[in-house]
């Protein structure tokens, strides 16, 4: 399986309209890329690329820079129902985010925890307003019952837990904002879209869980000044993939049924076979 185009997605959950390091970069196989200002003009450049991969026939695959699920058993407690994909609905109908960066995602991520026993599992906020269910550090959490990471954060070296949502590296917000924005897109493509490792991978789109650093030696090499790591990251992420002659091996995940409810990432532990496409 070898998508003939393919883009990867570095994601910001910004609350105003942000470029430049930091922020949104979507980066193409041919080496280009671009920088939206706003999580909705992002959603707009990657709707036109799927719509132009349909017009043409050609199939294509969007990596996403943060996690498609969390740890094992959330999707139950929240939805009442297993798979990670009936948390993208829940967070789809839930979570606002509008023209302005502006969302809502604090808000939802202290509703969720006082819907869940204990305190947590979600924590820090980078907010003025208080949330009496949102701890400001982690180890004020207790009782929520779920693991801290995936099994795939535990595996990716420097992949933080999905709960945090500020800070040095955290990656909760991005996923909050960014799992609802993949979501609409899937609506806005109704059978066209499928989501690795969720679903079988017979629509001509494919979105696909990434972690750029993966790459971070490779990365660094190509730094200076003046360059945007985000921008670097994203341009040799999608250049290694698109050199591999099948995408194949990296689509098999390991048996393990936690998989269903958190995802994996793609190219986790192929990182000498991506290297060598570079």
């Amino acid at each position: 399986m070898r998508p003939e185009r393919l883009a990867i997605l570095d994601w910001s959950a910004a609350n105003r309209p942000r470029q430049g390091k930091d922020s949104i970069w979507l980066g193409l196989s041919d080496g280009t890329a671009s920088n939206p200002r706003t999580r909705a003009l992002a959603f707009e450049a990657l709707a036109t690329l799927v719509e132009e991969t349909l017009t043409r026939g050609e199939t294509l695959l969007i990596g996403a820079d943060f996690p498609f699920g969390y740890p094992a058993g959330f999707a139950r407690a929240l939805t009442g129902r297993d798979g990670a994909l009936a948390v993208w609905g829940w967070l789809a109908a839930q979570l606002t985010d509008g023209p302005d960066n502006r969302s809502n995602r604090i808000e939802l991520a202290a509703r969720i925890n006082g819907m869940l026993p204990g305190f947590g599992p979600f924590w820090f906020n980078p907010t003025r307003q208080g949330f009496a269910a949102l701890p400001h550090k982690g180890s004020q959490r207790a009782g929520h019952g779920f693991p801290e990471h995936r099994l795939a954060d535990a595996t990716a070296k420097g992949a933080q837990s999905p709960w945090k949502l500020g800070g040095a590296g955290a990656v909760g917000s991005q996923a909050l904002t960014g799992i609802a924005m993949l979501e609409r897109l899937r609506r806005a493509f109704p059978g066209r879209v499928a989501v690795w490792p969720f679903e079988p991978l017979t629509a001509p789109v494919i979105l696909a869980e990434v972690f750029p650093s993966i790459l971070a030696p490779e990365v660094n090499a190509r730094l200076g000044p003046g360059v945007v790591k985000d921008q670097v990251q994203v341009t040799l992420l999608a250049r290694a993939l698109h050199a591999l002659p099948s995408l194949g091996p990296l689509l098999e995940t390991p048996p393990d049924p936690r998989i269903a409810d958190e995802g994996w990432i793609l190219g986790l532990g192929h990182e000498m076979a991506l290297r060598a496409g570079l």
